[in-house]
């Protein structure tokens, strides 16, 4: 009967370690650093983040620079913002001059401008007064509020999936089949806005806000916008006495029931035009998301929020 007489200790370390050698040769290096601790995001406001969030997943660690219920147009970036751009893989930004007040000189003290992606760039925006914007004077303001539009954001959510695949390219088919599905979604949101605008009279498809953010909605579904309480696109700027009785003239003569203000803002000049025309006024969720336990806590429930509330005051 044969015995088998076992490996001196010291050919069974080499051999272990010959194994270890080789089975780390046969793993696969990782594609970026982050793929496997996830990308470091920033967004600067909530409707961004969400849809870094729908698009990025798990593979995303996310911070939102603005809370709910900011308003962009005044947001005053704190120290601390610094130090979460300087950490970021990458920054998105709304664009189209929405962060103009702040983001400039926060990307540039955080040395992040490599890392800045704007989403609107390159897209057809609307002057601040509303007028479409395809023969825009690059110089003149532009209007921001590009996702009042569906269509709009479809090509945002192409461009972040794009930015997010170039850097974690591992997870690229991951990106690439998260925007598939929430285009289709975005296709879904567009054909019952169709469907809830087509319900309101002709006469009644008319708005007025409190600044121009209702532009690219107007364009899409076919309403009037008649004017804006501030005769901008942004909160910061101001309208003096003849903008505003202008705007009243019009309010009358238009025969607008109802002027639409963001939650954001102060609503105090709006409720003194709807006093002198005998409008009424709304608010709606403009440039922020809700809490999370609010009506409009993801930005296809924004959306379907505002249009309830604007069919529902137009159709008074």
């Amino acid at each position: 009967m044969s015995h088998r007489h076992p490996l001196p200790l010291t050919l069974q370390a080499s051999l272990l370690l010959l194994l270890l050698a080789l089975l780390t040769a046969c793993s696969p290096a990782p594609q970026t650093a982050s793929s496997s601790t996830g990308l470091n995001v920033v967004a600067t406001t909530t409707i961004v983040g969400d849809l870094v969030r729908q698009i990025g997943g798990e593979q995303v660690k996310l911070t939102v620079l603005l809370p709910v219920g900011a308003d962009p147009h005044s947001f005053e970036a704190a120290p601390e913002d610094v130090a979460r751009l300087t950490r970021a893989d990458l920054i998105f930004a709304a664009g189209g001059g929405l962060e103009a007040g702040f983001l400039e000189r926060l990307v540039a003290n955080a040395g992040a401008e490599d890392r800045l992606v704007e989403l609107s760039e390159g897209l057809p925006l609307a002057s601040g007064d509303g007028h479409e914007g395809e023969d825009q004077d690059h110089d003149e303001a532009a209007n921001p509020h590009v996702w009042f539009d569906p269509a709009l954001v479809k090509l945002w959510v192409d461009r972040l999936a794009a930015e997010l695949s170039e850097l974690d390219p591992g997870n690229a088919a991951l990106y690439a089949e998260r925007a598939s599905a929430y285009k289709a979604q975005l296709d879904d949101l567009d054909g019952w806005i169709r469907e809830q605008i087509e319900t309101l009279p002709p006469d009644r498809r008319v708005l007025v806000s409190d600044h121009y953010v209702l532009t690219y909605f107007a364009a899409r579904y076919g309403l009037q916008e008649v004017g804006a309480i501030t005769s901008s696109f942004s909160t910061a700027a101001q309208s003096g006495a003849r903008d505003l009785a202008r705007l009243e003239d019009a309010i009358r003569s238009s025969g607008v029931p109802v002027i639409f203000v963001s939650t954001t803002v102060n609503p105090a000049l709006a409720e003194r035009v709807a006093e002198d025309t005998g409008a009424a006024v709304v608010p709606l969720y403009i440039d922020s998301l809700s809490d999370t336990d609010g009506p409009a806590a993801i930005y296809l429930e924004f959306m379907r929020h505002n249009v309830r509330e604007m069919v529902s005051a137009l159709s008074r």
